[in-house]
């Protein structure tokens, strides 16, 4: 039987930033996602309602604004009219399509969870020193439209990470 010698681990010369990345962005949501709770929203509603608001847009477009999947989108969609925030209407433009209609109560409760959600955006930026909450926004701006604005052929599919449930 052959035995296996333990050797070290590679060290490593950069940062993990995949680990810092996912593990800022994961408590973030989590943070946001109580916030919002405190309202009765989730995130996702919150993205839906605010991006209704801009324009008329249809399912499909909101769906890909707030990175989710169809399924995902009519549940939240569904919970958005139940709870009187939205309606599924036609478009004023092209009546084969379906758009997002936020409501007068809509609307208000997107006014609050804005509120919610800069406030928290601004306590997590306030929680740097000096202007390094300046710095990290540029610097993350930049990431986005440039090098991580779209992501590469890969001949796997990325998973999210997985939530944990507590």
């Amino acid at each position: 039987m052959a035995t296996t010698t333990p050797t070290a681990a590679p060290s490593r010369t950069q940062p993990d930033l995949s680990f810092l990345l996912d593990h800022t962005s994961r408590v973030l949501r989590t943070r946001m996602t109580a916030a919002l709770a405190e309202i009765g929203l989730t995130p996702r509603m919150h993205c839906v309602l605010v991006h209704a608001l801009e324009e008329e847009r249809t399912q499909i477009q909101l769906a890909e604004i707030a990175d989710m999947d169809k399924t995902t989108m009519v549940v939240t969609v569904d919970a958005l009219e139940k709870a009187g925030y939205a309606e599924r209407r036609s478009s004023s433009t092209d009546r084969r399509a379906r758009i997002i209609a936020v409501t007068e109560s809509g609307a208000e409760i997107a006014a609050r969870s804005t509120e919610i959600v800069d406030r928290v955006h601004r306590e997590v930026l306030d929680a740097l020193p000096g202007d390094e909450g300046e710095v990290l926004l540029r610097a993350l701006n930049r990431l986005a439209t440039g090098l991580l604005a779209e992501p590469v052929e890969c001949p796997q599919p990325v998973r999210r990470a997985r939530q944990r449930t507590t």
